[in-house]
């Protein structure tokens, strides 16, 4: 390759010792363009600065050390000369989108360049906010106990502890109920931990279990789930409201004050109460936050009230229920499994009981309002799980210790101990249910009685309350996460006619819209 033309320079900087060859740009007053190239393996030695001090050219290209030649800066200078504005280059972000943003407008314009002093522009000023006005306040964010541990408990706790554990208990056994509850467990704990791995492995940011899924496994999977999902927990307010309803109307059917009659009884109460919900809704995650936590201390009381009565001495009217404190030979006969009825099974009884072990999902789905979600999320889940399982297994052995499976309710049905003519293990203790247990009329024990934790209960109307705690919870639950999901949906655009449900109000960004769609939903689902 031919040398470029090198210009005539002076005798002493004609010859520069040293290890590197340089080029540089030297140029004319005005600006022209001349190469220079080392002939003779001349060159300058930065090695040894101080013989360059009179060297004009060792100068100007020490601390280039290059062979190749000095880009000219006034090739990427931003000129905005006869009102060229400028178009700034896209960043991966942009690329990525899947929005259309204007290309004019992609980046701010870049400062003048004459403007040296580094001073922001006048209008920066009202472009941030008027001047002496307080900033915007801060989002509201949740630790990973009071924003998932303390949601998730609630989201899993349901009627199911109160009103079906028990006679799952009588059916299965206490070993059994052990087994499906630690089966149950493991499913869920399975789902944890794979939750906890994807939180983990990068930022996590609002839209729960659809964001985690659609960026791990890609939109089209994450797509189908969230829509799904979203509808499923919508469903769910209207599931777990109408559960709070047939309480509340048994106990008006007890005190014979219906309002109409027991079927719209429920969609009256159904309705009036998601319309309440909604109204805590909307107040805000702040508001929604400290009503979980009354229901959540409503449920610690609840089961407290439980326990004390477990050891207060049962009177007669209890004994004549079957409950009889605890007992060696009650816990005995409990243990092995006792099957009745068509659902007498072990997998019919575990399909029955697997729904209260869900609900783990309730913390991340609120992943947007988390201080740290990467902490959070594991952390607060695991815990959940692990203390809600020690209470299904708590509540199964102590009432398996203290309630026989018949009992006729009967005060007339005692006998003395040591009768020849009773049958059962309640004759041991002074009671005769023999005539209700083969003619398979028992109203009362953990076979029939599906209250028998009110019954054990040191003040019955507390589990009540506990059961208003648990279905109240799971449904605002429910109706945070469901809205929450739709709306990081709605803001990805994978569905044509939903974006309108993607506008977030205020400070946290709430999704009002979806809040509106979640409630016709559930209202719709609990008039059917």
């Amino acid at each position: 390759m031919a040398e470029l033309p090198v210009p005539e320079l002076p005798s002493p900087l004609s010859r520069c010792s040293g290890r590197f060859t340089i080029s540089t740009l030297l140029g004319s007053d005005e600006g022209a363009r001349a190469p220079y190239a080392p002939t003779d393996g001349s060159g300058c030695d930065s090695a040894h600065p101080t013989q360059l001090s009179g060297s004009t050219l060792c100068s100007r290209t020490f601390g280039y050390n290059t062979v190749d030649v000095v880009p000219a800066y006034e090739h990427y200078a931003d000129s905005k000369d006869g009102g060229d504005a400028g178009k700034g280059r896209p960043s991966l972000a942009d690329l990525h989108s899947i929005l259309k943003p204007d290309p004019g407008r992609l980046h701010a314009p870049v400062s003048d360049p004459q403007r040296s002093n580094g001073l922001p522009d006048a209008g920066s000023e009202e472009a941030d906010g008027e001047p002496g006005k307080d900033p915007a306040p801060e989002p509201v964010r949740f630790g990973w106990v009071k924003g998932v541990m303390i949601r998730c408990m609630l989201n899993i706790w349901g009627v199911i502890l109160y009103l079906r554990l028990p006679w799952i208990t009588a059916q299965a056994g206490i070993a059994l109920t052990w087994l499906i509850i630690l089966m149950s467990v493991t499913v869920t704990t399975i789902t944890g931990l794979s939750i906890s791995a994807i939180s983990t492995n990068g930022k996590v940011k609002s839209g729960g279990t659809y964001f985690l899924i659609s960026r791990s496994l890609g939109p089209e999977l994450g797509g189908s789930i969230g829509l799904i999902f979203a509808f499923a927990n919508a469903v769910a307010v209207a599931m777990h409201t109408v559960c709070f309803a047939e309480t509340v109307r048994d106990l008006l059917l007890e005190h014979n004050s219906l309002i109409v009659d027991p079927t719209n009884d429920i969609r009256i109460i159904g309705v009036v109460t998601v319309t309440v919900l909604l109204g805590i809704s909307l107040a805000g995650m702040e508001w929604e936050a400290k009503a979980q936590i009354l229901f959540f201390l409503v449920i610690l009381v609840s089961f407290i009230n439980y326990l004390v009565g477990t050891v207060i001495p049962a009177t007669v009217e209890k004994q004549s229920k079957g409950f009889f404190s605890y007992r060696a030979d009650i816990f005995a006969q409990n243990f092995v499994p006792n099957w009745r009825g068509p659902e007498g099974s072990f997998f019919g009884l575990f399909s029955i009981f697997f729904p209260s072990a869900t609900g783990i999902l309730a913390g991340a789905n609120i992943s947007g309002d988390l201080k740290d979600p990467a902490v959070a999320i594991p952390k607060g889940t695991l815990m959940a799980i692990f203390w809600t399982t020690m209470s299904y297994l708590v509540l199964s052995a102590t009432i398996g210790s203290c309630v026989v499976r018949d009992a006729s309710g009967s005060l007339n049905d005692s006998v003395v101990v040591g009768s020849t003519d009773c049958e059962g293990l309640a004759c041991a203790f002074g009671w005769n249910f023999t005539a209700c247990t083969q003619q398979q009329s028992c109203r009362y024990g953990l076979s029939n009685y599906y209250q028998s934790m009110s019954m054990v209960s040191g003040f019955g109307p507390l589990i009540t309350a506990g059961i208003f705690g648990a279905t109240l919870s799971s449904a605002l639950a429910c109706l945070v996460s469901a809205p929450k999901v739709f709306q990081c949906l709605c803001k990805d655009q994978l569905y044509p006619l939903i974006g309108f449900f993607g506008k977030g109000y205020g400070r946290n960004s709430e999704p009002i819209r979806g809040y509106m769609l979640t409630y016709v939903i559930a209202v719709g689902f609990i008039l059917i």
